[in-house]
């Protein structure tokens, strides 16, 4: 759409409130635009468009406008982000700030510093180097400025996926791993569909999707998903299980769990059975120890596995938030495994794409549980015939898999 000063004004002002940093730029764009009903459905979308284009590559784009100020960012975003030409941009333009435009441009990239060029803290560029190398935390950092698709889970105790695709009448094809995944073309309002309506799609990254499958509970089991959040992969879990079995929602976060009542009952979903933990060592938690059969644990993380969707996590998240979590990640990981039978399957995932959160877990969780052995995760994926071997463990990334960033590894009691 054409941009009008009004619009630039005001995603200049969301922008201000969002490079705060006080909460999660998801939940301080709604409420912006609650506050602003006036706006149509045009306007929200160029203005989240160019605050979301800042968030992604705002150093880059400070570098080229040599200033730090919202609006300049968002006039940075619409000329080198979204495409607009310096004339398309001339109406919206206050006294002086043609010569701005010009000269972002004009501004040559490889002026830029390689976290710069990353548009990465650079704390986190290197880490990531670290870790993966400078060649591939390149490709890492480029397939996390990719904006994420669309991903629906088809509910498989409800219809096929082919029957899904069939009625769903929208741009999509099959997600090329998890069994129950589409991915959609664009970003449709797929609330208000039919299919959406009556339980029978879910909105779920396939990264997300392919954590039940590794789990992989089985009809009549007794099941745990320990950090259950909003219940998307307690939903999941409990599709495989054919609604039968009893499956935990276990959530510290009662308000969140709240939100999975809604849910299940539009999935058709009865085994679930939701607990609001006072922490890892509740005490109706512990009234199940050595009685389940599977539980997956997908902990609490930086997130930086989500930048495409969330990419303010990276400004918002220093290195401290990642060594404060993880003796935190270990913890619940340890509390979970003590709900395990004999021969049960534990599964500890993350979004996250750093070695602190992921391997450093796992590998302490072995070395002090000497009673779980390692399962490898491809093996586990291949006798559902998912075709995907990352190794003994899973590790998902956007720009090899158009994914989320997804870590997990698997274990089992002996």
């Amino acid at each position: 759409m054409t941009p009008r000063p009004a619009l630039v004004g005001q995603a200049a002002l969301l922008l201000a409130e969002l490079l705060r940093f006080s909460g999660p730029a998801d939940q301080t764009v709604s409420r912006y635009f609650r506050a602003h009903r006036n706006f149509g459905r045009q306007d929200r979308a160029f203005i989240a468009e160019a605050v979301y284009a800042v968030l992604r590559r705002r150093r880059s784009l400070q570098a080229a406008a040599g200033s730090a100020s919202p609006r300049d960012l968002v006039l940075a975003a619409l000329g080198r982000v979204l495409g607009y030409s310096g004339r398309a941009l001339e109406p919206v333009l206050r006294a002086g700030e043609a010569g701005l435009v010009g000269k972002i441009r004009s501004f040559d990239p490889a002026r830029l510093a390689a976290a710069e060029r990353a548009d990465l803290p650079d704390w986190l560029w290197e880490r990531l180097v670290a870790e993966q190398g400078a060649e591939e935390a390149r490709r890492i950092a480029q397939g996390l400025l990719e904006a994420a698709p669309l991903d629906l889970r088809v509910n498989l105790a409800k219809r096929s996926r082919e029957e899904a695709l069939a009625q769903l009448e929208l741009a999509a094809a099959p997600t090329p791993y998890s069994p129950a995944g589409l991915r959609l073309e664009g970003k449709p309002a797929i609330n208000r569909h039919p299919l959406f309506l009556d339980g029978s799609l879910e909105v779920q990254d396939e990264g997300s999707q392919l954590l039940a499958y590794l789990l992989a509970p089985r009809r009549g089991e007794m099941v745990a998903d320990f950090c259950a959040g909003a219940g998307g992969k307690t939903l999941a879990l409990s599709m495989l299980m054919r609604g039968s079995g009893r499956l935990y929602a276990m959530e510290v976060s009662a308000r969140r769990l709240q939100a999975l009542a809604a849910r299940a009952a539009r999935a058709g979903v009865s085994n679930v059975h939701p607990i609001a933990l006072s922490g890892e060592n509740d005490i109706r938690a512990k009234r199940l120890a050595g009685k389940l059969d599977r539980v997956l644990v997908d902990a609490p993380c930086s997130g930086f596995g989500t930048l495409r969707r969330n990419p303010d996590l990276k400004w918002r998240h220093g290195p401290e938030t990642v060594e404060r979590l993880a003796p935190k990640q270990l913890a619940i990981l340890r509390a979970a495994a003590r709900l395990l039978k004999p021969g049960g399957r534990l599964v500890y995932a993350t979004c996250s794409i750093l070695a602190r959160e992921n391997d450093a877990v796992a590998d302490r969780f072995l070395c002090v549980h000497t009673e779980f052995a390692p399962v490898s995760c491809a093996a586990l994926l291949a006798a559902q015939r998912i075709a995907l071997d990352t190794g003994e463990r899973l590790r998902l990334w956007p720009h090899r898999h158009g994914t989320d960033g997804f870590f997990a590894a698997a274990f089992e009691r002996r």
